[in-house]
């Protein structure tokens, strides 16, 4: 079947749907829902896009090409939502990963305006696409930003107040030290930010939802196909082990793990890889009692711990990581120790999931878009606030090549400069810089 599959129309083309091994050991993957095998590609196909990457950002362009009437095939080197997509912590905050007080000083009022409307429609159209293609996804509301000490306490105060004044945002309020324990029940917290308008989801469920969606509206996802080479031109031909596809236009959408595709791109990325444990189910009293608010939780260390509650009432936490493309091999020991300094009540509790994920930073934190040619797009380094950010960043780029308004223009414009050290010596630079914040945090 698949060694004809070059042959036939994407009409005469249907996914099988069956249960795949794409993330074993992750409890995303253990709750996921419709996932499907695809077939990989064999042969020579053609598109008028064809996009590197099924994770957000790569299925939500995909889907919004081909609701524009595009013709577009989707190449994945392993399965939909198999990267950060689908193993994320699945919180959606408020704005950019850097906050507006650092945008307006590095980029003036005008362009900071411009970001913070940006990431308010990047939440809105998660909203959205989870409505309109019926994605059964978790999504529940809050978000709390937890101080670790007095200073952030203070900066956190002082920032849901310029965010009333400036932006007019009036979902965000500040949390004493003595309200803290209502909404979190660990005494790790000298203050914080609740904003209503944040919130939380099932990441892999959203992304399986956006490749139903795109499947449905006609593009061609191919799994297992990896792209080994890219020649660009007036048709972009880009080569895996089994097959080809020449396209008009192109999109790198593989953010952390873009690893030698394009060096010239892979030298502003930092892979950095992620861990996160699921505990087993706590039952909905006790699970209530830790996080009575039933918000999402990120505190304000540089090595943010960060959790939530699932629907079956388990206890999602994320905290710790490596630097570079290694993932550790036991990350059970990596995250318990995490959840235990925050909820020592759990001690008890058995952790049932664990693993990681790899992310990419950008050395502003900022997102990492824009053209290597006319018909050749990239985005990249969402630098952990990726679910909303990367689905708006795909619609955007689907926009711009379809001639339609975008504002593709106001992301290209963030220059983001190579990291220091050039290729040999980028890495271990890098690599020292954040394990000297790591040590801050843990200095207090």
């Amino acid at each position: 079947m698949l060694a004809k599959f070059a042959h036939i129309s994407h009409s005469e083309y249907r996914p099988r749907y069956r249960m795949t091994n794409a993330h074993t050991g992750t409890y995303y993957r253990a709750t996921a829902i419709g996932q499907i095998a695809r077939p990989a590609l064999h042969g020579d196909l053609h598109a008028d896009v064809c996009i590197i990457g099924a994770g957000y950002t790569g299925l939500s362009c995909a889907l919004h090409l081909a609701n524009a009437g595009l013709k577009t095939i989707v190449l994945e080197a392993e399965h939909a939502g198999f990267g950060a997509s689908g193993r994320n912590g699945g919180q959606v905050i408020t704005g950019q990963r850097v906050d507006q007080i650092e945008l307006e000083r590095r980029y003036g009022k005008t362009q900071a305006h411009a970001l913070w409307e940006l990431a308010t429609d990047a939440k809105s159209l998660v909203h959205e696409l989870v409505a309109a293609h019926t994605i059964h996804c978790d999504v529940k509301p809050g978000h709390i930003t937890a101080a670790v000490n007095t200073k952030h306490a203070t900066e956190l105060r002082h920032y849901v107040e310029f965010l009333a004044k400036n932006y007019n945002h009036q979902f965000s309020r500040y949390i004493s030290q003595h309200e803290m324990p209502a909404l979190v029940a660990s005494s790790n917290y000298k203050g914080g930010m609740y904003d209503t308008s944040g919130f939380h989801l099932h990441p892999l469920n959203f992304a399986l939802g956006l490749a139903r969606a795109a499947d449905e509206a006609g593009v061609t996802i191919l799994e297992n196909s990896r792209v080994t080479k890219v020649e660009p031109g007036g048709k972009i031909h880009l080569a895996t082990q089994s097959g080809s596809v020449s396209a008009d236009f192109a999109v790198y959408a593989c953010n952390g793990y873009l690893e030698d595709l394009h060096k010239g791109l892979a030298a502003t990325i930092m892979p950095i890889s992620n861990y996160v444990a699921a505990t087993e189910p706590l039952g909905e009293a006790r699970a209530r009692a830790l996080i009575p608010s039933g918000a999402a939780i990120a505190d304000t260390k540089f090595v943010l711990d960060y959790y939530r509650l699932s629907a079956d009432h388990r206890l999602i936490f994320g905290g710790g990581e490596t630097y570079g493309a290694t993932d550790a091999a036991d990350v059970a020991s990596i995250v318990r120790p995490c959840i235990v300094r925050v909820f020592p009540q759990i001690s008890d509790v058995k952790v049932e999931f664990a693993w990681g994920g790899r992310l990419a930073i950008t050395m502003p934190r900022l997102p990492h878009i824009g053209r290597l040619a006319p018909n050749l797009y990239f985005a990249q380094g969402y630098s952990g606030q990726g679910v909303a950010i990367a689905t708006l960043t795909g619609k955007i780029i689907a926009g711009t090549i379809a001639g339609q308004a975008s504002k593709f223009d106001l992301m290209a414009s963030l220059k983001i400069p190579p990291l220091p050290g050039g290729a040999r010596f980028r890495m271990p630079l890098l690599k020292l810089g954040l394990l000297w914040y790591a040590l801050r945090d843990r200095l207090g």
